[in-house]
């Protein structure tokens, strides 16, 4: 069944709106007609089985017939924090992490970051990326959208990971195994810290470090930028038996 999202306050007791872009998907794409069932969340835990009631120039009115707690949403918060790869890599990985469970991406630039990007740009990447992660939100029938935030500086990023619960930082050149490292944390809050195409700087390791991560290998073989921010999530998941989302 289609799933939308919607901000809390278009929800009432026994009513919701739909407005924005989706109105659009919802006559032209779906071609909803009155009657039709949807479920909409709001991001708060809640799926909400909704009948379509009216369908106006921007927005479409719902009867609210059913309310369930969201399947999608994994008990592990884990925030992938990615520095800026070439091209629309960061969208692949925004996408796939949506569908695996990630709560969040930090996009940081690092020293051997090749993508440099100024903040006029920066603002209108943000809204493609917040976009992507809504559509694949939805797809994969989430209870809530992953944020995305600006682009940090590394220095930025760590003061993040400082505040973090529990960090690990890819590195290819050492680090315990993910699986040790995983196991050695009891966290539900995990942030993950990939490098760019070049890898970090041991310096920028020894800082990250400093600040509480731990560096950590993904195996022998050395993987893409864009693979390895899959790879972190889907092993942490799979240990925290949490592939399945908070209800299996």
């Amino acid at each position: 069944m289609q799933r939308y999202f919607v901000l809390p306050e278009q929800i009432s007791d026994d009513e919701l709106v739909i407005r924005g872009e989706d109105v659009h998907h919802l006559k032209n794409v779906l071609r909803a007609k009155p009657g039709q069932n949807l479920i909409v969340c709001a991001g708060q835990g809640l799926d909400y089985q909704a009948e379509v009631m009216e369908i106006a120039a921007k927005e479409v009115r719902c009867r609210i017939i059913g309310r369930s707690v969201s399947r999608g949403e994994p008990r592990t918060k884990v925030i992938i924090a990615q520095s800026l790869p070439k091209g629309d890599k960061l969208e692949w990985i925004i996408q796939k992490g949506t569908e695996l469970g990630a709560v969040s991406f930090i996009p940081f630039i690092s020293k051997r970051s090749v993508v440099k990007i100024d903040a006029r740009k920066a603002d209108r990447k943000r809204e493609r990326w917040q976009k992507i992660a809504k559509e694949a939100a939805e797809q994969a029938h989430r209870g809530q959208i992953p944020t995305v935030s600006r682009p940090l500086a590394w220095e930025e990023l760590l003061e993040q990971t400082e505040k973090a619960e529990a960090s690990f930082i890819a590195y290819e050149k050492g680090g315990i195994p993910l699986k040790a490292a995983i196991s050695s944390v009891s966290a539900n809050n995990i942030m993950v810290i990939i490098g760019p195409e070049g890898g970090f700087e041991e310096r920028e390791i020894a800082a990250a470090k400093e600040k509480g991560a731990i560096p950590v290998s993904l195996g022998a073989r050395i993987l893409r930028t864009e693979t390895a921010p899959l790879v972190a999530l889907s092993c942490i998941m799979f240990a925290r038996d949490d592939l399945g989302g908070e209800n299996g």
